[in-house]
């Protein structure tokens, strides 16, 4: 008897069949769906997890979303995103300038009183737990073709050795011809100096004394009042100010090279402020003597602040002339002169000198100031240090201290050419400070070249990377969605879960108490691959959950009742059931990072030992704080697996808290 098939067979041969039909036609589309789906549910699984981590986004609710330009975690646990205007010059020209405090734990947001324009400032951490935040933003930058008006830097002098004079902003400067020139921002004159010159005839009796005056000088930016040629000059002249009289009007005058259309450089701020974490609000210090847009602020081993480079008042790089910030009595003294192209990578290395890696994140000549070396503070000498390969492409690289601090292994990692060029080097370079004659050697390679790389220290004594970008700022869809481990002891990286967020220029990524990292902002040129549709900053937050965290499930180490701070000899004991497994401890210093320059983050391996009963632990910590500058850390203890424990917040006090003494 021949088969017939049944009306539901028919109906269901013809349904596949449509469906096949239809994959065949959307061929690449079903393949992506597919693929897509799979992705999803292959890293959903634990086994995936444990190997390569994970990823999830944080809620952000639309009033707490900013522009994060810079990102610092504070003793609090809270987490510190500054964007001041937030590279937005209507945010800038309203006033309108952003903070938010974004506390983990809870998942709050809170938005803090911003009394300046804090983007593209500085910032280190205080011994007190305090954030020192200097410099910022006073005017925007003008490209070339944008500039109406002719503008440029005046010098104000003041011969009066008896008072200082202050302009304000909107003071008139008049040109010999009769053009006139306003200041964009105030500016302070202070009063000459007066020295007494003593002489004698050839009797060997004192002549009349006379007076030596020299003059004082400050400098500000003007620009000419109305639009056109006639504010254009490229000769030295002096320039009266407007509205001065009598002996003032002779005293005070500005002094001018040129005045041009040219592109007009950011210029920077002179205001510093400590943020406390307590009463969370941001308190005014003494303003630095420079102003400084794109600055590095270093922590030094007396917790006193050095404060290097950046754009000054009038636009032009600090030439050198670095300020010294004393948390005790709240004031700026000069430091040793030396020039460093915006946000250099210094960081404080054993004996007190500082290492410049030659990371930078942009402005200064290509020719000047990009060589890596150790610098002498004490005797102002910088030794060069050869070796690192792709040295043309070291801006918007990234740079660390490797674990444990105790090494002196110093990493850079990726980078690109100098402004806006499209290079970018898959290069990784490593120098052993405790070596007799340090020289870069290469590492492994970056999958791929790679700008603005986010680099964090973990408490398993690995460095998780992630994110950056191909191009400048992201450029023709070139970010990067790909994030490594590094481990210092094997020298190789290994794969980590992929972020679904890219993060080029603007983006920082840090270690959060409980061991996640969290990543912040990017501020790329365009949104597509044609570079035809402007950027938009990304204000989402992302958070790796890295691998040991999905092995250890709720079984972490923990250490229990214990002091906030460690003793005179450098040790702190805690109370904890978990001794038996805790193999290793780390005090980890906060992160304060901007532009992929963090020279806070290290990790300082501490001696570990037991008690008899087993109830106990006790940790001994480095007696050189050229190692442990002063500060609050967190305290890390990690088992045989790797599987950390949750901080814990110590403090560690200048050398005058404590004799010289703990392990070396």
């Amino acid at each position: 008897m021949a088969y017939r098939p049944s009306r539901k067979f028919k109906k269901t041969l013809l349904g596949s069949g449509a469906v096949l039909v239809l994959a065949a036609l959307n061929a690449p589309a079903a393949v992506s769906f597919a693929s897509a789906k799979y992705h999803a549910y292959k890293i959903a699984q634990p086994g995936y997890k444990k190997k390569y981590g994970s990823w999830g986004a944080v809620s952000v609710p639309d009033g707490a979303r900013i522009n994060a330009i810079h990102a610092a975690l504070l003793r609090t646990g809270k987490v510190l995103l500054i964007a001041g205007s937030g590279n937005d010059q209507e945010n800038f020209d309203a006033g309108t300038f952003d903070t938010v405090l974004w506390d983990p734990v809870k998942n709050t947001f809170k938005k803090i009183p911003t009394p300046e324009d804090f983007f593209c400032a500085g910032h280190s951490q205080l011994p007190d737990g305090r954030l020192l935040v200097a410099g910022g933003t006073a005017r925007y930058e003008v490209l070339d073709g944008g500039v109406k008006k002719a503008g440029g830097g005046m010098r104000v002098k003041n011969e009066s050795p008896d008072k200082a004079v202050t302009l304000k902003k909107g003071t008139l400067f008049r040109s010999p011809s009769g053009v006139e020139y306003v200041t964009t921002t105030d500016v302070t004159v202070p009063k000459a100096k007066r020295e007494f010159e003593i002489s004698y005839f050839k009797s060997g009796q004192m002549k009349p004394w006379k007076t030596k005056v020299t003059a004082a000088e400050a400098r500000v930016f003007v620009e000419a009042v109305e639009e056109g040629p006639q504010g254009l000059t490229t000769e030295a002249a002096q320039y009266e100010v407007v509205g001065l009289e009598g002996e003032q009007a002779d005293n005070v005058y500005g002094l001018a090279q040129k005045l041009t259309t040219e592109k007009q450089d950011f210029q920077g701020i002179r205001a510093a402020y400590e943020f406390d974490p307590v009463a969370e609000r941001y308190i005014p210090v003494a303003p630095m003597k420079d102003a400084r847009w794109y600055p590095t602020l270093v922590g030094l081993q007396d917790g006193k602040v050095l404060a290097v480079s950046g754009l000054n008042d009038v636009g032009d790089v600090v030439p050198g002339d670095n300020e010294i910030y004393d948390p005790e009595t709240k004031k700026w003294t000069k430091g040793p002169f030396r020039y460093f192209p915006t946000y250099p990578s210094l960081f404080l290395t054993k004996g007190g000198k500082l290492l410049y890696t030659g990371s930078n994140a942009g402005y200064g000549p290509a020719d000047k100031g990009r060589v890596p070396g150790l610098w002498d503070l004490k005797t102002n000498r910088f030794t060069a240090l050869p070796g690192l390969s792709d040295p043309d492409q070291l801006e918007t690289s990234a740079s660390l201290i490797l674990p444990p601090a105790q090494a002196q292994k110093v990493m850079v990692l990726g980078g690109g050419g100098v402004g806006e060029s499209a290079k970018s080097t898959a290069r990784t370079s490593i120098v052993d400070l405790n070596a007799d004659s340090p020289t870069f050697e290469d590492g492994p390679a970056l999958p791929q070249g790679t700008r603005y790389l986010s680099s964090v220290l973990l408490p398993d004594d690995t460095v998780f990377t992630t994110g950056g970008s191909r191009d400048y700022r992201g450029r023709s869809g070139s970010d990067i969605l790909k994030a490594q481990f590094y481990d210092p002891a094997a020298n190789a990286f290994a794969a980590a879960a992929d972020p679904t967020v890219g993060r080029n220029y603007h983006s920082e990524a840090l270690l959060l108490p409980d061991g996640r990292v969290a990543t912040f902002g990017s501020d790329p040129l365009f949104d597509d691959k044609d570079n035809t549709k402007l950027g938009t900053f990304e204000q989402s937050i992302e958070v790796f959950t890295p691998p040991y965290l999905h092995r250890a499930g709720a079984d972490r180490p923990a250490l229990g009742e214990g002091p906030r701070e460690l003793d005179r000899n450098g040790r702190a004991t805690f109370r904890t059931k978990d001794a038996g497994r805790i193999a290793k401890a780390r005090l980890m210093r906060p992160s304060a990072v901007t532009h992929t320059t963090d020279v806070e983050q290290r990790s300082v391996e501490l001696g570990l030992t037991k008690s008899r009963d087993g109830l106990t632990v006790t940790v001994d910590a480095p007696g050189d704080r050229t190692l442990v500058p002063p500060g609050w850390y967190m305290l890390f203890v990690t088992d045989d697996a790797g599987i950390p424990s949750e901080a814990t917040w110590i403090q560690v006090k200048g050398e005058e808290g404590r004799p010289a003494g703990g392990t070396e």
